[in-house]
């Protein structure tokens, strides 16, 4: 592994979901599928969007996802697929610093 490769540069990445057992399902998926090396549900967020072009509220799940960028597109793909949204947010971020044997482990994690 070369923290170096941009392939292998980790990512955070983000999505919504509206119910707890859909992102369960999600989380274990990408993980045993090596898409992510964790994923951490964050149950109580309350969102406020515009679709249908009205303003809704709704109660939902968060999902903070670890991967690396040259896993990022299968992740990404797998997540749609799963995902009861019909537009799923799905945001990444890269980690510009981090606990280096932390981000060697999401490297090694999501290797295939």
């Amino acid at each position: 592994m070369n923290p170096n490769d941009d392939t292998e540069r980790v990512l955070l990445a983000m999505t919504g979901c509206g119910e707890a057992a859909a992102a369960q399902v999600i989380a274990t998926a990408l993980v045993e599928e090596r898409l992510a090396a964790c994923v951490n549900i964050i149950p109580g967020i309350r969102s406020t969007y515009r679709w249908d072009d009205r303003v809704q509220t709704e109660n939902e799940v968060v999902l903070l996802i670890k991967t690396t960028a040259g896993r990022y597109d299968a992740m990404q793909a797998r997540l749609i697929e799963l995902h009861p949204y019909e537009v799923p947010e799905i945001v990444a971020i890269p980690v510009e610093r981090g606990h280096a044997a932390y981000l060697d482990w999401v490297r090694a994690s999501t290797g295939r």
